[in-house]
């Protein structure tokens, strides 16, 4: 461990916004934890009074002040810190880091970057500088060249041939990217890119692509591990954070797998990044082609989503790598057993969906692309893709009851245009598509969504249709009953599929459902995440529910010690971090009277889904 560090700056993200939202509340708590329990005095710079982060207990100090380099260097100056994390702040925290060690004020007052060093940042941060490293180490990237100017930019095109990709340097959410097909295209694109960023890179368009993203981890030992490896439902051209993201990938051959995995680990340490990193790619599923779409040498919201997905506190390894640990050094915090050095494994299946609010915007544009719009997000868990789905369309928030089983919610018309431009509505156009007999195929060349997962989804609208036939709910059979929960329907699909219950009835039909499927002992399961597929015994009751297992992984006490908190679910535009503020704060009130703590929340960005 590096010992001169006695007192340390942790730089927050600011005011939550599109692209930069609780995430870095997750990651900084957790970063703020692990020096704490070094002993190390920590100095917080966030101005987001609604994070738990900045509650009085979680650093020594806190400024409510912009992140931002004078205000930063004016705290440096009082403090006289020893040093500075930078990758728990998002973008924010990066640029800002980047600007301070530039301009030579971290070396002025004698500060360290706690992590992986400022020119591994630029490095990656910097698209051609980044493309050029990679090709030292052979690894593929989209063709690409960066522009400064509008002049750059179109000899870039013509370079490189239409269709292209714009993305902006030093951006976070896919701001001021997109893509082009024509000369006009581009100066619209690329004038507003240069508004937010100086540099701007010119790419070959690979839309259509599978894009998959690795979680790699890497200590001062070289000692390097893959956390979690996930796949966007959605191909390429599609925000990461747009799309509904599947993990463990379902759909990669153990080829495909084992040569990204290979491909991240040798960028990860051409990169010499120490803690976390976030690797994307394209892949061509035809030919195992690929390109390498971006690389964060800092915590993301796809980090908290691989946290909460394997049970591994990535945040708070990170930060003590950054302190010199290895990771064979550091226990795993669910097991108590095993190291951080073992890499997770899954026997489940975890979906996240994006939460957009789009219509609370007069004459936006519903379409979703390479620029961020969602507002927030949640996490299901279930045995089988189809399970999550059903839970994770329920969790949203939007009224919506499944995949299938949606009456009045929603309705679409223009099947063709949904399918083909994407809307925040593109899962129930896939549901309605099925409805009006569109095959898997028709379906693929449309969206290019892997078969694989439509062959899923066909899965839950064919048993829909074998409900339909069932007209008295003792004509239901209990195997038929059975791979209905299985597949994640809920009570009420089922209530409303078999009765075609009007809304005015839905509830006394739905509990009608209830008692015959409990008096059939058809009932779900709890069970763990153990970040180690069950090889070992979990200390940390970090628990999920699926109708996909026989036994519960938890003993009940009934005691009459437990208090439930109930979480806010996805943020959106009126209810954010505060209310984890909230749940987070009554968890620990609770806690301190002796009784027993129970969360209930569902959104991957949250402290209060962390397993401490």
């Amino acid at each position: 461990m590096n010992t001169t560090i006695k007192k340390a700056i942790v730089l927050g993200s600011g005011a939550l916004k599109i692209g930069e939202a609780g995430e870095f509340d997750y990651s900084g708590s957790q970063a703020l934890k692990a020096l704490k329990e070094e002993g190390i005095e920590t100095i917080l710079i966030n101005p987001n009074i609604a994070t738990i982060q900045t509650s009085e207990e979680i650093a020594d100090k806190i400024y409510f002040l912009p992140v931002t380099p004078f205000f930063v260097e004016e705290v440096i100056k009082k403090e006289k810190p020893h040093g500075i994390l930078l990758a728990f702040g998002g973008q924010t925290a990066l640029n800002c880091g980047v600007e301070l060690y530039k301009s030579g004020v971290l070396e002025k007052y004698n500060v360290q970057v706690v992590g992986t060093p400022v020119q591994a940042i630029i490095d990656t941060e910097d698209r051609d500088i980044f493309r050029k490293m990679l090709d030292e180490i052979h690894v593929k990237t989209p063709k690409s060249i960066a522009a400064s100017s509008m002049q750059e930019a179109k000899k870039a095109a013509e370079k490189i041939g239409f269709p292209i990709i714009i993305r902006a340097a030093y951006t976070l959410g896919g701001l001021g990217s997109g893509f082009c097909q024509n000369e006009q295209e581009l100066e619209a694109l690329a004038s507003k890119a240069f508004s937010y960023s100086p540099q701007i890179l010119v790419e070959e368009s690979i839309k259509g692509w599978k894009e998959v993203e690795y979680e790699v981890m890497r200590d001062r030992y070289d000692n390097c591990i893959t956390v979690c490896n996930m796949e966007n439902f959605d191909p390429l051209g599609i925000h990461t954070g747009e799309s509904i993201v599947v993990a463990p990938s379902q759909t990669l051959t153990s080829s495909e797998f084992h040569k990204l995995r290979e491909i991240a680990i040798k960028i990860i340490r051409r990169v010499e990044i120490v803690g976390e990193c976030n690797v994307q790619f394209a892949l061509d599923t035809h030919s195992e082609d690929y390109r390498v779409i971006e690389v964060n040498a800092r915590l993301s919201r796809s980090s908290a989503l691989a946290s909460k997905a394997t049970g591994y506190p990535l945040a708070f390894v990170a930060a003590k790598l950054g302190l010199g640990y290895g990771l064979h050094q550091l226990k795993n915090s669910i097991t108590k057993v095993t190291t951080a050095a073992f890499e997770p494994a899954l026997d489940y299946c975890v979906v996240k969906i994006p939460r957009w609010d789009l219509n609370k915007f007069y004459g936006v544009s519903k379409i979703i692309g390479s620029s961020m719009k969602s507002v927030g997000e949640i996490m299901a868990i279930g045995r089988t893709f189809e399970e999550a789905i059903q839970k994770g369309i329920r969790m949203v928030g939007l009224g919506m009851h499944g995949f299938v089983g949606n009456r009045e919610e929603i309705n679409i018309e223009q099947i063709e245009e949904e399918l083909v431009n994407p809307t925040d509505r593109r899962i129930f156009a896939i549901a309605e598509a099925f409805q009006r007999g569109y095959t898997i195929d028709d379906i693929y060349e449309k969206t290019k969504i892997d078969r694989w997962f439509l062959y899923r989804l066909k899965n839950i609208d064919n048993i829909k249709r074998e409900l339909t036939k069932i007209d008295e709910l003792e004509e239901l059979p209990l195997n038929l009953l059975r791979l209905a929960k299985k597949a994640g329907f809920s009570d009420f699909q089922l209530a409303r599929i078999i009765f075609n219950s009007p809304n005015n009835r839905i509830h006394d039909d739905l509990l009608r459902i209830r008692e015959f499927r409990k008096k059939n002992g058809v009932v779900p399961v709890v069970k763990q995440i153990d970040t180690l597929a069950g090889e070992y015994p979990a200390q940390e009751n970090y628990l999920y529910l699926t109708y996909n297992g026989s036994e519960n992984d938890v003993q009940y006490l009934n005691d009459k010690r437990s208090v439930i908190v109930l979480g806010s679910g996805a943020y959106r535009i009126g209810s954010s971090v505060e209310f984890d503020w909230c749940s987070v704060n009554a968890i620990e009130t609770i806690k301190k009277d002796n009784f027993r703590t129970v969360m209930i929340n569902y959104n991957p960005e949250t402290v209060s889904t962390d397993y401490d």
